[in-house]
């Protein structure tokens, strides 16, 4: 009996409403965030201009948001692309490293295998002897 009397107390447009509201309390705080982290990558902003877009975000959420989506909104999806494609070429990069047999050496973009072959086209060049080319690849490899 007590069912049947809670069901009739919360009507079903009752639970739309309610599922609505938190729906757009969870976009908010997305939306909330997103710009947090947005003032915080944001390179071109000063120490103060940063700590400012941060209280008016905090301080008055809603007047806060929507002027920083006026004011910087169009940056926000540059920043996110400039950001996104620095991941991949780091990625690709780390994979370029990977498959050469390790990373390069500190200050240098070269790896061992450039090393190599570098040798290699001094030896053949005559620039080198044996006995100095093989002496450079031991050192090399150890």
């Amino acid at each position: 009996m007590d069912n049947k009397l809670l069901a009739l107390d919360y009507p079903v447009l009752n639970i739309f409403w309610t599922m609505l509201e938190l729906f757009l309390w969870v976009l908010w705080f997305f939306l909330l965030f997103k710009i947090i982290t947005d003032i915080f990558r944001s390179h071109d902003l000063s120490g103060w201009g940063k700590a400012g877009w941060l209280v008016l975000v905090i301080i008055l959420p809603l007047i806060g948001v929507l002027a920083y989506l006026i004011a910087r909104g169009a940056g926000m999806g540059k920043r996110d692309v400039a950001q996104a494609e620095q991941a991949e070429a780091s990625f690709k990069a780390y994979i370029r490293d990977a498959a050469v047999g390790g990373t390069p050496p500190e200050g240098g973009g070269r790896s061992h295998v450039d090393d190599l072959a570098r040798l290699a086209d001094l030896k053949d060049k005559g620039a080198i002897s044996d006995e100095e080319y093989q002496k450079a690849k031991d050192k090399l490899l150890v």
